[in-house]
């Protein structure tokens, strides 16, 4: 693998546990995207969605994502990265995009009641829906291989690994 493994999806969809398991396997670090961005902001992405709004959020969303470009390591991406052209562009200059998708069911079941998930709230699973119709589009454009991630982490980290070194 040359670059940056970009993991993708909506919250829920296991970014950060198969990310941290594909990192491991492949002995490279692992960078969560939001983690960073909280340190760096020193304060929580709910707290920078209630200061800032989420064109804020996205703002240093961007600039946690380019920083991180091109250096070889696992990054797990808030979900809604993919939004921005630009940030689509880097991800695919820079490495190479997985994609994992799961149910709307999984991913609600997953999150719960969306506790600290500034865009979801009350119905979580009509929320995911709509979100998910709003970045399909987006997710597909920028990766480079879509996984089934409704299954155990440990077995969808092993097919991307798999994947990784196939290609």
């Amino acid at each position: 693998m040359a670059g940056t493994l970009w993991m993708i999806g909506m919250m829920g969809s296991g970014k950060t546990t198969v990310g941290e398991i594909v990192a491991d396997l492949m002995a490279l670090p692992f960078i969560d995207l939001d983690t960073l961005i909280e340190s760096d902001a020193g304060m929580t992405v709910a707290a920078i969605f209630y200061a800032e709004g989420e064109a804020g959020f996205r703002r240093r969303e961007s600039v946690a994502l380019a920083g991180v470009a091109g250096t070889e390591c696992v990054v797990a991406c808030g979900g809604g990265a993919v939004l921005s052209r630009a940030n689509r562009d880097v991800m695919t200059a820079s490495g190479t995009v997985v994609w994992l998708q799961a149910p709307v069911a999984t991913l609600a079941a997953r999150v719960g009641d969306g506790s600290g998930r500034p865009l979801v709230s009350g119905d979580v699973a009509a929320g995911l829906q709509a979100i998910l119709g709003e970045r399909r589009d987006a997710y597909d454009d920028a990766a480079s291989v879509a996984v089934d991630g409704d299954r155990p982490p440990r077995t969808v980290a092993e097919e991307v690994v798999a994947w990784l070194r196939r290609s």
